[in-house]
């Protein structure tokens, strides 16, 4: 099947992917999923303190800080093994991006002690950055920074585990300068909601009514907290992506599996040429998806800024728009079967819409890209 190729000289990476496979088996990702739908729940906790045993939640995090200290790569492949098991939990969000912001903000004792909650699974740390578009209802999130502390007035959308979280790493513009602030989730002053995404996953809103934080919670200020954000997305929408792209090989294997044994006139529908050439077509799409990942993980390494920001977007793009259509495919191929509840495919298909959504849709990416591009 397509996956992503790297070089893996100590086995590294193949460990990954069989650490995975082995968690799927004990605790089927479509099962924690149909079960977190049926609770309206966000988080599977049990499900994220095994991740953070394996030692997933932070692997990006520096040993210093008790993480693995890997790289990108490492993360690319443990995310496409995650979307091939459907294990949906918020990882891009809960561990990958908040392991950036972590690991590149100065040194204090409050980030430590995020850090080693997010490692142990003790913490739940959600990122909440995003203010409502346009077409949200909400206010921007402001802050007033005094003698005691910062207090936060506004709203922050697309808060992942908004409802599971112990911790919000909150990025806000305090007027001359930007914050990035360690929010209790039982603060006075913060109220969370969440509402139901296409694939059971709850997508939250934080709403901010002059919520007092301490000094001491304060992480990062200043200039530097664009960099700290941008770093964060960056890193994220590579793990997303890998995501996507691990949904599309899954789907394709489905497919090529229900076809060989889907009897038709007398013989499986995999003979068919018709059903043959969209199988090529799917394969190739996902061949293209895995490449593009493992394009923007290899430009992170390199020196030309440009050329790696532009690889990322592709590869978002690229892969959003290969996991959704190749998912919309396989149902197809599954015929009625496939458009039921009790068939994986359709949550596979609903998983790759909403991932495809975050931090991005295709369409967005591809601007963004163009803009990048054209830029001096």
């Amino acid at each position: 099947m397509p996956q992503t190729v790297f070089d893996d000289p100590d086995g590294t990476l193949a460990m990954l992917r069989d650490s995975v496979a082995t968690l799927a088996s004990r605790q089927p990702g479509a099962a924690s999923l149909r079960a977190k739908r049926a609770r309206s729940g966000d988080v599977d906790r049990d499900l994220w303190n095994s991740m953070a045993e394996a030692g997933w939640t932070g692997l990006l995090l520096p040993e210093d800080l008790g993480g693995a200290g890997l790289g990108l790569a490492e993360q690319a492949v443990l995310s496409e093994s995650l979307g091939r098991a459907l294990i949906s939990e918020p990882v891009g969000a809960g561990a990958v991006f908040a392991s950036t912001l972590l690991r590149d903000a100065p040194a204090s004792a409050e980030r430590d002690r995020l850090a080693a909650g997010l490692v142990s699974g003790e913490l739940f740390v959600s990122p909440a950055w995003q203010d409502p578009s346009q077409h949200v209802h909400g206010a921007p999130l402001k802050a007033a920074v005094d003698a005691d502390g910062v207090v936060l007035t506004g709203d922050r959308h697309f808060v992942d585990g908004a409802s599971s979280a112990t911790d919000f790493l909150v990025v806000v513009d305090a007027g001359s300068e930007a914050l990035v602030v360690s929010v209790p989730a039982n603060a006075s002053g913060l109220s969370a909601s969440e509402k139901a995404g296409v694939d059971g996953a709850a997508i939250g809103r934080l709403h901010f009514e002059r919520c007092r934080v301490a000094a001491s919670r304060v992480i990062g200020r200043g200039p530097s907290v664009a960099a700290l954000v941008e770093a964060a997305v960056t890193n994220a929408r590579i793990a997303i992506a890998a995501e996507l792209a691990g949904i599309a090989s899954k789907a394709i294997e489905m497919t090529i599996a229900y076809t060989k044994d889907r009897i038709q006139f007398g013989k499986p529908i995999a003979s068919f040429q018709a059903v043959q050439h969209r199988m090529v077509e799917m394969w190739s799409d996902a061949e293209f998806a895995c490449a593009s990942v493992v394009n923007a993980v290899v430009r992170q390494s390199e020196d030309d800024a440009k050329e790696a920001a532009m690889a990322v977007l592709a590869a978002k793009a690229r892969c959003g728009d290969a996991a959704t259509s190749i998912c919309r495919r396989a149902v197809h191929l599954h015929g009625a079967m496939g458009f039921t509840d009790e068939h994986d495919i359709g949550l596979y298909l609903k998983r790759a819409i909403a991932l495809s959504a975050t931090l991005g849709q295709p369409e967005a990416m591809r601007l963004e890209f163009v803009e990048v591009e054209r830029a001096a």
